[in-house]
């Protein structure tokens, strides 16, 4: 019996072969396979945040500080 080229085994153990892409790699595939680029400017926003909130605690936060 031949497989046919959609049999789901076949892509499961495709799929469990493959390299995991990443979480920023996936972000990015969903906001371009989705046409969603607006929220590219909230994300980075809130990643900027955390970011501040993160560093404002450590021995940089005179160095924040002093930018605003």
């Amino acid at each position: 019996m031949t497989e046919s080229p959609n049999d789901p085994q076949d892509f499961s153990t495709q799929a469990s072969e493959g390299k995991d892409p990443g979480l920023l790699r996936e972000v990015f595939d969903f906001l371009k396979d989705n046409k969603k680029w607006w929220l590219a400017p909230i994300l980075i926003s809130v990643l900027g945040l955390g970011l501040l909130v993160l560093l404002g605690g450590s021995a940089a936060a005179p160095f924040i500080y002093t930018l605003f």
